[in-house]
């Protein structure tokens, strides 16, 4: 009898400690969760749609080995970037600071003016997929998205409902985009076959993919959330290491839907020769309905890389110590900024976006090269650890690649100041 009691009081306690740990655990998954989406889904804007529409236009099958290379690429840079900045638990900008006083705040300075150039892209993104859904004006859809994104950063659980809501919108778009590749009815075997053995090899898409994937502040949106959400240490390597991955994976997968949703439509005979061939393509495989989901789908794509732009853009402005009120309302002001600006412009200016573009080409070889450099030298910064010498290894390789795509930014800002 009293055998039973005590084995009782013994199950009670020890199903109690397991509620305890688990509820840090479920909070731990479901951020590193939204900081995958929020990676992922902030390189999935409307400029991804666009580029990835007309490459396929241009290439056809051949441009599954670009979309193959750029992913294998990505993985290789983002498993170090949130390797460094989670073991060592500070955003890249400290890091920066630490290895080269004033190379933080450099950092920060050419990263907010690319988010916020960008960010009016978006916003007019999104007024465009407000247009093809209800007919609104596209300024009037801009504006009213942008008040979504304002509400999300206002919510008393910021941090939280961020997370949900690319998570959330990050799979609408895959299942949407999903559907379209399926009517579409794509050469499967065709596009298998050029992801290895490819007809054209077109270097420069290669990288334009890289850039537009992994450049600007989108190297940095997942793993800035993920030490947000506490989540650092020697001891979350193994789930730092398949978070970023996997994030990296989520975009591979939007991308190639989408890709062999417009292949389908191209391989069909369908000549795309509108100013706006994306919705030209979903149209074509869907009829009206197609159409229509492609205005949920650059939506989503819009908002979701707003709330990504501003976010990661003011982690570069703030520290650990700023409360989060503090963060939300300057991610707030943010938004607001680039909303006034669109407003009065109607679209960001071609030579700010231009300037941007180059810029963000910029960021990517001289931050990675600094998470590098923490990685190889600053053993100290990492706690002690012992930092993988194959992971840098690959490192090292895929930042000479960032130092093309930077050759070609400086070239095209030489372009623009021709």
């Amino acid at each position: 009898m009293v055998f039973n009691v005590v084995r009782a009081r013994i199950r009670a306690k020890t199903a109690g400690v397991k509620k305890k740990l688990r509820g840090p655990r479920r909070a731990q998954r479901s951020a590193l969760l939204g900081a995958m989406f929020l990676m992922a889904t902030s390189a999935v804007g409307p400029g991804f749609i666009v580029q990835t529409t007309s490459f396929t236009v241009q290439l056809g099958a051949a441009f599954a080995f670009a979309i193959l290379v750029s992913i294998l690429v990505d993985i290789a840079v983002q498993l170090n970037v949130w390797r460094v900045i989670g073991v060592s638990g500070k955003r890249a900008q400290v890091l920066a600071n630490t290895v080269l006083p004033g190379a933080g705040w450099f950092l920060a300075a050419l990263i907010c003016l690319g988010g916020l150039v960008f960010n009016i892209g978006n916003i007019a993104g999104s007024g465009l997929g407000v247009n093809v859904l209800f007919g609104l004006d596209a300024k009037l859809g801009g504006i009213l998205s942008a008040a979504v994104a304002i509400a999300i950063f206002l919510s008393k659980r910021a941090g939280l409902a961020l997370d949900k809501v690319v998570v959330v919108l990050g799979a609408v778009m895959i299942v949407l985009i999903a559907y379209v590749a399926i009517v579409s009815n794509p050469p499967l075997g065709l596009a298998v076959k050029n992801a290895v053995l490819p007809d054209d090899i077109d270097v420069l898409i290669i990288t334009t993919l890289i850039g537009g994937t992994i450049g600007g502040y989108i190297t940095y949106a997942g793993a800035h959330r993920m030490i947000d959400a506490g989540v650092t240490g020697r001891a979350q390597i193994t789930e730092i290491t398949r978070s970023s991955v996997l994030g990296v994976i989520i975009t591979g997968v939007i991308r190639v839907l989408l890709f062999l949703a417009i292949l389908g439509v191209v391989a069909g005979g369908v000549d795309l020769t509108s100013d706006n061939q994306p919705a030209e393509a979903f149209q074509a495989a869907a009829g009206e309905i197609g159409f229509k989901l492609f205005g949920i789908v650059l939506w989503a794509a819009a908002i979701t890389s707003v709330i990504g732009a501003a976010y990661t853009s003011i982690s570069f402005v703030t520290t650990s110590q700023t409360s989060p009120r503090t963060r939300s309302i300057a991610t707030v002001v943010f938004i607001a900024v680039s909303t006034l600006v669109y407003t009065l412009l109607g679209q960001a200016p071609a030579t700010l976006l231009i300037m941007a573009g180059a810029v963000n080409g910029l960021i990517l070889p001289f931050g990675f090269a600094v998470i590098l450099w923490v990685a190889w030298r600053r053993r100290d910064l990492l706690g002690g650890y012992v930092y993988p010498k194959w992971l840098l290894g690959i490192g090292v390789l895929a930042w000479l690649l960032t130092l093309f795509l930077g050759y070609q930014s400086l070239g095209g800002l030489a372009t623009l100041w021709g």
